[in-house]
């Protein structure tokens, strides 16, 4: 079976005119456009094949109203109308959750269990999650605007394996025999943190659930989690899902609601042990503070990124073109490692563009439950119009908009697939992240210099590099200051592969071996030996 990461590859990276060949008529259908055609985005919107179910928060395993009776809309990026109205959670709500894990690890079964029944468990919810994998992917579809099959062939079959992944390390958790100067016996336990609070964003719902979830309840704690207010539904759905599975109660808990109030909150309580946050690089520094200056609780942060994609001289321009395409447009471009610098060497720049430019052009926009859609929409008004102005920026400051630039239909966020050429490192479009479809091609005449100007940021999250030569790729893996290296590939996400950034990226690896320690305290024993046989 294909893993993951082919799957990616394979699906997002075909050539348009595949798209175009799939059976006895058009595969495009009705409905479909070229982004420089926006009549297909004045259709009447699929409806999804799937209820929303699960709009309450859920606390100590019940789903519960907010205390204070209030809810928030939660739209479809597709036209901005509401799909679903939500529980609001505030402090009082956060409160009874906080309260409800503590009962949950001070009382309860799960952290008391052996690790082979939380691995069971845990193996449970990885089955039902695929069992279910067409309701999740639609309702991450529906409340996200990513493209259905990205959802269902990518993402949730990415979900299943995270949970696989971690399940498998529920009972290979232990610590060590230390040998020590003098008669004692010094061994070392690894022990659950206690209650994780976890903050999602809204780029990838159910993956960042799993990436904060997973490693956590195969350490033995109980959780808060605070949903996106942009994508709350289905990280509902698959909560529960895992009380089906045999999850006790008050192990997982989730509160919808927003930044200010309840994830400041749960930020800031004294209850809890351990925060974990994805967002932006401002928001983690809120994030931070509140923690700090509550009970001074660690905090893991996968933050922000301006990933540079690097093409060298000696690359394949048509593959290069391709790849550096996926890297940038992936997802709507929502997406913190995104390779939004994209440099390319002189030699090959021109052609690179012209290259760049035509594949955007090709670019397949539209009703993301459609076969064959390569982009949706951006996820919300603020996100929309943020891009937007981030274009017109730069083509105010001299950058050479080479195709789009603009909205795409009169109705949802829709935005046409841009490319910028000339674009110099001071330009906005070349130093901030604008997470969306906006490429920005950059040039270079040698290694030195590439690697001083694509270190030259406060992000440190990823890059890519493009080269048929080893020492040159070799050289560039070790310079670059950033937490993922992705070379003649990008976007290879496996469960195994951690990922965190230098810098104002982040702190902690997510994923892999090295997430659990972020829920792990270690505790060293000593006891005197009497009259040992050695030592």
């Amino acid at each position: 079976m294909a893993s993951s990461s082919t799957r990616i590859s394979r699906l997002l990276s075909r050539s348009s005119a595949s798209l175009f060949s799939r059976g006895g008529k058009g595969y495009l259908g009705a409905g479909f456009s070229r982004y420089s055609t926006a009549t297909a985005l004045e259709e009447e919107p699929i409806k999804p094949a799937v209820q929303v179910e699960h709009t309450q928060l859920l606390i100590g395993g019940k789903f519960v109203d907010a205390l204070s009776g209030k809810t928030f809309p939660t739209l479809d990026p597709r036209t901005g109308e509401v799909i679903a109205h939500v529980a609001e959670g505030h402090s009082e709500d956060v409160d009874r959750a906080v309260a409800a894990a503590r009962k949950a690890f001070d009382q309860g079964p799960w952290p008391k269990m052996t690790a082979y029944e939380r691995q069971r468990i845990l193996l449970r919810a990885a089955d039902l999650l695929e069992k279910h994998n067409d309701e999740l992917a639609a309702l991450e579809t529906w409340d996200n605007g990513k493209p259905y099959e990205q959802s269902a062939q990518i993402e949730i079959p990415m979900l299943v394996r995270l949970f696989r992944y971690y399940a498998g390390w529920a009972d290979k958790i232990h610590g060590m025999t230390v040998p020590a100067d003098g008669q004692y016996h010094v061994q070392t336990l690894h022990e659950p943190i206690g209650v994780a609070g976890q903050i999602i964003p809204w780029n990838f719902p159910l993956l960042m659930f799993a990436w904060k979830v997973g490693p956590a309840l195969a350490c033995g704690n109980t959780i808060v989690l605070k949903t996106a207010e942009q994508t709350p539904l289905s990280a509902l759905y698959a909560a529960k899902l895992f009380h089906e599975a045999g999850l006790p109660e008050g192990v997982l808990n989730m509160v919808s609601g927003f930044g200010p109030t309840a994830g400041a909150a749960l930020a800031s309580h004294m209850d809890v042990d351990k925060l974990a946050f994805t967002g932006s690089t401002d928001t983690g520094k809120v994030v931070l503070e509140l923690a700090a200056r509550s009970n001074l609780k660690p905090v893991t942060l996968e933050l922000g990124g301006k990933s540079p994609f690097i093409v060298c001289e000696d690359a394949d321009v048509d593959q290069a073109v391709e790849l550096a395409h996926f890297a940038l447009f992936f997802n709507q471009g929502q997406c913190c490692c995104a390779g939004s610098r994209t440099y390319v060497h002189e030699r090959v720049y021109d052609e690179f563009v012209e290259k760049a430019k035509a594949r955007a052009l090709k670019r397949i926009v539209g009703d993301p439950f459609k076969s064959g859609i390569e982009q949706g929409p951006q996820i919300d008004s603020e996100q929309f119009e943020k891009i937007l102005k981030y274009i017109r920026s730069g083509v105010q400051s001299g950058a050479t908009l080479e195709t789009g630039g603009d909205r795409l239909g009169s109705k949802g966020f829709y935005v046409q697939p841009t490319v910028f050429s000339n674009v110099e490192d001071g330009m906005l479009i070349a130093k901030e992240e604008i997470f969306g479809p906006v490429q920005s091609i950059l040039k270079f005449k040698d290694l030195d210099e590439v690697i001083e100007r694509a270190n030259n940021t406060r992000y440190g999250l990823a890059a890519g590099v493009f080269t048929k030569n080893i020492d040159t790729a070799n050289t560039l893996t070790r310079a670059l200051r950033v937490g993922t290296v992705w070379v003649n590939c990008f976007d290879t996400f496996d469960a195994a592969i951690p990922f965190g950034g230098y810098k104002m990226s982040g702190q902690g690896r997510e994923k892999g071996e090295y997430s659990l320690k972020n829920y792990l305290q270690v505790k060293a024993v000593v006891t005197p030996l009497k009259n040992p046989a050695w030592l």
